[in-house]
Order: structure tokens, then C-alpha cells, then sequence
């Protein structure tokens, strides 16, 4: 979906805009996301080209494996991206997009790591890996 979307981070130490295409959400019940997140990770992915940052005093990153990196800001701590330092697309947070989004959960991934206190909503299409 091609549109224009904003977002931030909990201060607004980190702002954002996307003028582009936009990927429906994702949810990912991996170990590291849910670390990070408090609970599972639900990203919409974009273009970094399309990607502008209007506040980027706080932005922080993170190499929290060999193949991606993950950007937070470092006033209040929010997650906000998580990127493959080669690619030529970064993942943002759902939840720090601001409303109205437009966008529908579409897939969930690493649902064989899901933690043990929550249920999988089987209505949503799902991938192990």
C-alpha cells in the first residue's frame, strides 16, 4: 500500500514520516523480538528511501545479531526499527505508527518460539520459521 504515514517514539526524541509503499503487518513471536518488545514484535516494513526522519536526536541502534540491527530511542526507550544493515528495506513498529494506519495483520512468523503465556490467534496465517 502506497501512502503517507508518520510515527514517533513514546518523547518524541524520534519522528518519522514514510511517503511510499508500505507492507501490511507482520507479527513475530521470536525469543529476540519479544525481548525487546516486552511481547511479540509487530512490524510493517518500507523502503528506506521512502523513509524521513523529522527527529532523530534520541535514534540509537542496536546489533542485536549478525545480520540485523535493531533502532530505539535512547531518551525513552522505545523500539522503533529493525534493520538488515545490507537491505535495502527497514521494518518499523507498528505501534509507533500514528493512527489511522490503514494497514491489516497479515502474518505471523516464529510462531514455534511463541512464549508459553499467550495464546496464537489461528485466524491469522502462520509460518514456523
Amino acid at each position: 500500500m502506497t501512502q503517507q504515514i508518520t510515527g514517533s517514539c513514546l518523547c518524541g526524541a524520534v519522528r518519522f514520516e514514510v511517503n511510499g509503499p508500505v507492507r501490511d503487518v507482520v507479527l513475530c513471536h521470536c525469543a529476540m523480538c519479544r525481548k525487546t518488545h516486552g511481547h511479540i514484535g509487530a512490524y510493517t516494513n518500507a523502503p528506506i528511501a521512502s523513509l524521513h526522519l523529522t527527529e532523530a536526536r534520541g535514534l540509537k541502534w542496536y546489533s542485536s545479531s549478525s545480520f540485523a540491527r535493531r533502532g530505539f530511542c535512547g531518551e525513552c526507550g522505545a523500539s522503533l526499527f529493525w534493520e538488515r544493515p545490507v537491505g535495502e528495506s527497514i521494518s518499523i513498529a507498528a505501534g509507533a505508527l500514528e493512527s489511522p494506519t490503514g494497514l491489516a495483520t497479515t502474518l505471523q512468523i516464529f510462531v514455534d518460539s511463541a512464549g508459553d503465556y499467550y495464546s496464537i490467534d489461528p485466524r491469522t496465517p502462520q509460518r514456523k520459521g
